[in-house]
């Protein structure tokens, strides 16, 4: 049984589907005005794997992850540039796909942008005048009144008179309450808008996934996700939204991804202490970025350190070269399955709220398995090995030829390593060791480690 924890409720639960026959999930995306960083990344690749994860236990899953393409820090960031808001959106969105693509991340089933949601969004805005939730204020904007809504705090567990009493003295008299918050905000001079009853202007951020979510999955669905950052006030948002337009549950699961730190701070575009995935990408494959995620248990703080990203490294070469020329049948690989308990183990881990540090324990022990049967009986390891990357491949990993992943990123090319390798075993023929211990601590230098054998030398990175 899957069990999953439910920010809702604190606790791990049986995950009990709307609908067995279809799962629905609804991710928040990025809010396109920059690259994304290792924050973003982490939920990117949490996300990806639970989608996996329940692509495998269910028969059909709908994913959906939203794009913000409108909200203030957009629009800042177009005018400090210069540059259309079309074209500001459009940039960060391709770069966005391509830092997924390096990192392995599949395509969710839909992607909704902000802008193609407007009459959604108006459309719950009107169910929450109507039902009295909603008001328009002495500036124009709409609000919603949060204590119109007895469930305000039951995501986050706050609690109204205390965030009151916490709340400094707001200035702004265009609203009843200083909590309530913006829906419509009426358009200023030169910012982009549309048309409402309530004046041209455009959406307040909350509704945006509101009406996004509910117009791709319907007014209730299985599992709603994102950062821990989300959960109040977005996610608080949301709920009340929703609810107050809709009249009933909106969402059953409520899923956070836990901060990525740096010096125990989280990592954040508004603390200017983050890292984007393509400055990563310099000195790391998206692989070995994608395993230091998983590393950490999707819940749990995620301490971003070069010293943590090398370990990263230095474990998915340890699979890796577990796995090399390595290969097997099917047949073979399903006669392993039912003789060792490494799939069952694995999926009972990734089963248990997501586990992906139990289920990577379990891949290194059948990395030992592999390398402990590859002098006694191959073909025992062959199947093996190709279980091991079967069972990375539900997490997204080991699924590049191994030769590629353990000679990439050298300062030399394949040729020349392979040129060296000559020289160095022409050297050994002429027992001129000296020359030959040289040559392997030159590559050696280069960041290429040679290993020996008796089917000769093949070379990784170190």
């Amino acid at each position: 049984m899957l069990r999953i924890y439910n920010t809702l409720n604190r606790q791990k639960e049986e995950f009990h589907p709307i609908n067995p026959d279809k799962i629905t999930i609804y991710v928040c995306g990025m809010t396109v005005y920059d690259y994304c960083h290792m924050g973003h990344a982490r939920v990117l690749v949490v996300f990806d794997v639970i989608v996996r994860h329940l692509r495998r236990r269910f028969p059909n899953v709908k994913y959906v992850r939203n794009i913000t393409d409108i909200d203030d820090k957009i629009i800042n960031r177009a005018l400090k540039n210069k540059e259309s808001i079309n074209d500001l959106t459009k940039r960060f969105i391709d770069a966005m796909h391509e830092d997924e693509r390096a990192l392995g991340v599949l395509k969710p089933d839909a992607e909704p942008k902000a802008t193609d949601a407007i009459d959604q969004i108006l459309y719950m805005i009107e169910s929450l005048m109507e039902k009295g939730i909603a008001y328009q204020g002495k500036n124009g904007d709409v609000y919603y009144s949060v204590h119109d809504f007895a469930g305000y705090g039951k995501l986050s567990g706050k609690n109204l008179d205390e965030l009151e009493a916490g709340s400094r003295v707001d200035i702004e008299t265009d609203k009843k309450n200083p909590l309530d918050f913006v829906l419509w905000k009426i358009a200023k001079a030169n910012e982009p808008s549309w048309q409402s009853p309530w004046g041209e202007g455009r959406p307040g951020w909350h509704i945006e996934c509101s009406a996004m979510s509910t117009q791709h999955l319907g007014n209730h669905f299985d599992i709603h996700g994102g950062g821990m950052d989300l959960t109040f006030p977005h996610h608080e948002n949301e709920i009340a939204q929703s609810e107050g337009a809709n009249g009933h549950a909106f969402v059953n699961t409520w899923m956070h991804v836990g901060f990525v730190n740096i010096n125990e701070e989280k990592m954040s575009k508004s603390l200017n202490n983050f890292f984007t995935v393509r400055e990563m990408l310099k000195d790391y494959s998206g692989e070995v970025l994608r395993y230091f995620i998983v590393s950490s248990h999707y819940r749990s703080p995620l301490n971003f350190s070069k010293t943590n990203l090398n370990h990263a490294k230095t474990s998915l070469t340890r699979l890796y070269t577990a796995i090399r020329g390595l290969s097997a049948s099917k047949a073979a690989m399903d006669e392993v399955s039912q003789r060792f308990d490494y799939e069952v183990r694995f999926n009972t881990a990734l089963d248990d709220d997501f586990n992906t540090p139990i289920a990577l324990s379990i891949l290194f022990e059948l990395a030992k398995m592999v390398n402990s049967q590859r002098q006694q009986d191959f073909d025992l390891a062959n199947a093996l090995a190709q279980l091991l990357k079967k069972l990375g491949g539900y997490i997204g990993i080991l699924q590049v030829e191994a030769d590629m992943f353990l000679k990439q990123g050298t300062a030399l090319s394949a040729t020349d390593i392979d040129e060296k390798i000559k020289q160095r075993n022409d050297a050994k023929d002429d027992k001129n060791f000296i020359l030959s211990d040289q040559i392997r601590d030159e590559l050696y230098e280069f960041g290429i480690l040679l290993e020996d054998s008796v089917d000769g030398t093949t070379w990784r990175r170190k």
